[in-house]
């Protein structure tokens, strides 16, 4: 997706999720006698495939309510999904507040994974010893970083950095993929074409 961006000459409408050209103006108000005034630190774009407009406050879009973050993986469990969401719609207004949620969904899936979930740097390790593959590792600890340090004044400045924020939402729909969907897709396939007798001997097989 060719996220917008403030200033973007084109990206993916909000409305009508056309790759467009975008024309921009400022926010002017003009009295009944001709004057007028600009109000500072809004911006405004027009999509020239639809016509429709998105409404900029201090760079971030803040109509339509719309999230250019991804959408969750399918099989994340309800109660992460519904963190991931709310991560989403919150993205545009608040870059920090969407990290601490994304970094609770990693929480969540921690404990969905078998961890605790009281400590998710603990969490993570123990995954870790259990064989949990590096690259997932990473892109775990990369969301549970940021997210701590989001809300740590002067640990990371992500008040209106929402392309690092927009980063994430890509990591947990990694891990989710890895950990969650993959083995699911594998272990029906399995369970469906395998015949019965030769799963168990395979069960013999691999016995200590």
């Amino acid at each position: 997706m060719r996220e917008p961006k403030l200033k973007g000459t084109a990206f993916d409408c909000p409305h009508c999720s056309a790759y467009a050209k975008q024309t921009w103006t400022g926010c002017n108000a003009v009295y009944r006698n001709g004057s007028g005034f600009c109000v500072p630190n809004f911006e405004f774009a027009f999509c020239t495939h639809c016509e429709g407009f998105s409404v900029w406050f201090e760079g971030n879009m803040v109509f339509p309510l719309t999230s250019c973050a991804p959408h969750p993986n399918a099989d994340l469990p309800d109660d992460i999904k519904a963190d991931y969401e709310e991560a989403r719609q919150i993205l545009g207004f608040s870059p920090r507040g969407a990290a601490a949620l994304l970094r609770l969904c990693i929480q969540k899936l921690c404990r969905h994974l078998g961890e605790p979930g009281d400590n998710i740097n603990n969490d993570i390790g123990a995954l870790v010893r259990k064989g949990l593959p590096p690259l997932i590792q990473q892109a775990m600890d990369t969301v549970r970083v940021v997210g701590n340090n989001a809300v740590h004044p002067g640990v990371l400045h992500l008040t209106d950095d929402t392309e690092t924020a927009n980063k994430l939402f890509g990591l947990v729909n990694l891990v989710a993929e890895v950990m969650i969907t993959t083995p699911k897709h594998v272990q029906a396939t399995y369970a469906s074409i395998v015949p019965a007798a030769q799963q168990a001997a395979i069960t013999r097989r691999d016995q200590p």
